[in-house]
């Protein structure tokens, strides 16, 4: 099988003997393609050959207190783990917080160039954006990148005037507003957990011993999470975080 690429030249070339330039005129200039019965199959397996395999634990959920968000701290592709103390819980503003699953560079890049646009927002009309506006603002940027190969499943996670937030944006442009929510390979795992001892009037002790616990056995069962379980919650009377264990 050979393309067909005689469009993109705009002209024969100009050298050699006249029977090479009349050569040059009659044959299209062309380049081997692989020798595959389905080249669209082919496509397919070569890009599920190099797609990275990812694997976490992320969670958070809104309970009396504030908000808490915990995550473990494995870094990994396949079977090789690159780290094991990863922070995966990513400070956007003094009152919003973001967890990472995904791809770690698209992760960290896109929650960095969020805190950007936020404190942009806050010079511009005098007011701290709200956890509503982040999310939505992350969403349509991620979305206007839909299909080029981003890997993004991020909480955004915070305080503001109208009370605690916490929504799901995904690197498709998705976005939900919920009030627990666990992301990555190890969710189903954190999501057992996290469903049975959930109540909403729970104190600040036993919602850190909730998320640690459904980290816990998350990266128990899901080979891809480990290292150490890390949770932070943000406090409905203070816009400061305080790490709650590592």
């Amino acid at each position: 099988m050979k393309l067909d690429t005689s469009g993109l030249e705009s002209a024969a070339p100009l050298w050699g003997s006249p029977s090479e330039l009349v050569d040059g005129l009659s044959a299209a200039p062309s380049f081997e393609l692989p020798n595959a019965t389905d080249f669209d199959g082919f496509q397919k397996e070569a890009i599920q050959m190099v797609k990275p395999a990812k694997g976490t634990t992320t969670l958070a959920f809104i309970f009396k207190e504030g908000v808490m968000v915990a995550a473990d701290s494995r870094a990994s592709m396949g079977g090789y783990i690159s780290s094991q103390s990863v922070k995966k819980i990513i400070e956007i503003n003094p009152y919003m917080l973001g967890t990472m699953a995904g791809g770690a560079a698209d992760c960290q890049f896109w929650h960095r160039n969020l805190g950007i646009k936020c404190r942009l927002h806050e010079l511009a009309n005098k007011r701290r954006i709200s956890v509503t506006g982040a999310s939505k603002l992350l969403a349509n940027i991620l979305y206007s990148y839909r299909g080029m190969g981003l890997s993004v499943g991020t909480m955004i996670a915070g305080w503001d005037e109208t009370g605690p937030g916490l929504y799901y944006v995904d690197s498709e442009g998705g976005r939900l507003k919920g009030m627990r929510f666990s992301v990555g390979s190890g969710s189903p795992y954190a999501y057992g957990v996290l469903d049975n001892g959930y109540r909403y009037d729970m104190s600040i002790e036993e919602a850190a011993e909730l998320a640690r616990r459904a980290i816990y056995h998350a990266t128990f069962r899901d080979g891809a999470s480990g290292g150490v379980a890390s949770g932070t919650l943000s406090l409905s009377l203070s816009p400061q975080k305080s790490s709650i264990y590592d």
